[in-house]
């Protein structure tokens, strides 16, 4: 369980990274149903601003270094990449890992959890940019450079900017389940899960549009992926020809509209295995692939094992395994 998380900031403190822990799991969200965090932001000193990345503007903690005492997660933000760390920084983290807290990095915060030996002996990653300088500086770590995050149990660290939101909803998942997870998605507007890379055990994000044009349609799209809907219905909804919106759909995504579909049914078919006892056929048809054996075929691709072994690592303990 997460009942306490604090967030421990070293200068200059990065205020995306901070932002996105913050928003994970500092609302209070109880008014939704969602369980209540204690969280900390916690700093050297109390009280005492901070300076942070972007010009002009200063984070003040809350809370010192004993805001990290009792906490079941410690999030560390991206931070500055060295090995000299203040002392007493390290020596909370440590001692908040050896106490039982789970350790989660946003980028480059990868650096100050090797700084305080949590890397040793242990696949993790960063932002592809650091990957060669992390690997270097902490000889001990596998570091993997083509994921998006890596869940080494009692220690998270995920790559840059929008990785963050991965890792922390995936241990939100991991922690509180799908549901929790999925509530603070819908809240945040992004998907509560993101497929690619090492598959089910690594996440990485779906791919951002910035079209507003197209922003609209790829609502509908997941809002109606049951519906048997080809490029050429997409395109008609969208007032373009079929050639002209297949290729502004790949410029704005980097990827074609049927594969989008694909990945975003097959994660429809995956919160189903996780949260219903619905059978194959059944998933098929809400999910939007219409029979079993083509689910099976496309989860099997996009997931790494097929519908029945994913419910029973991930599903709902009371659905019965043998439903898929």
């Amino acid at each position: 369980m997460l009942k306490t998380v604090a967030t421990v900031l070293v200068e200059p403190a990065t205020m995306f990274e901070l932002g996105v822990v913050c928003e994970v799991f500092g609302l209070d969200r109880t008014d939704d149903g969602l369980p209540a965090i204690d969280f900390r932001v916690c700093g050297r000193e109390p009280g005492v601003q901070l300076q942070v990345s972007s010009p002009g503007v200063t984070v003040t903690p809350e809370f010192g270094l004993d805001g990290l005492r009792g906490a079941d997660l410690v999030a560390i933000p991206a931070s500055k990449k060295t090995r000299n760390y203040p002392p007493d920084i390290i020596e909370a983290i440590q001692d908040a890992f050896e106490a039982g807290a789970i350790v989660l990095t946003v980028c480059s915060g990868a650096f100050l959890a090797g700084a305080a030996g949590l890397l040793d002996d242990r696949k993790c990653t960063t932002h592809w940019r650091y990957t060669d300088d992390l690997a270097a500086m902490f000889p001990k770590a596998t570091v993997d450079p083509d994921v998006l995050f890596v869940d080494a149990g009692n220690l998270i660290t995920s790559a840059g900017t929008s990785a963050g939101i991965d890792a922390c909803l995936h241990l939100v998942r991991r922690e509180l389940g799908s549901s929790v997870a999925n509530a603070i998605a819908r809240r945040m507007v992004v998907p509560p899960q993101r497929d690619g890379g090492q598959r089910q055990f690594i996440e990485q994000p779906i791919v951002e549009c910035r079209s507003d044009s197209l922003s609209s349609i790829l609502q509908w799209m997941t809002a109606n992926l049951e519906l048997p809907l080809t490029v050429e219905d997409l395109a008609a909804r969208s007032a373009m020809s079929t050639r002209t919106f297949a290729r502004k759909f790949a410029a704005e995504t980097g990827t074609t509209p049927v594969k989008w579909l694909t990945n975003q049914r097959v994660l429809r078919a995956k919160h189903l295995l996780e949260e219903t006892d619905l059978g194959l056929e059944a998933i098929a048809s809400r999910s939007g692939f219409g029979s079993g054996a083509l689910l099976r075929h496309h989860f099997n691709r996009v997931v790494g094992l097929p519908p029945v072994d994913y419910r029973r690592r991930f599903g709902n303990q009371t659905a019965p395994v043998g439903s898929v």
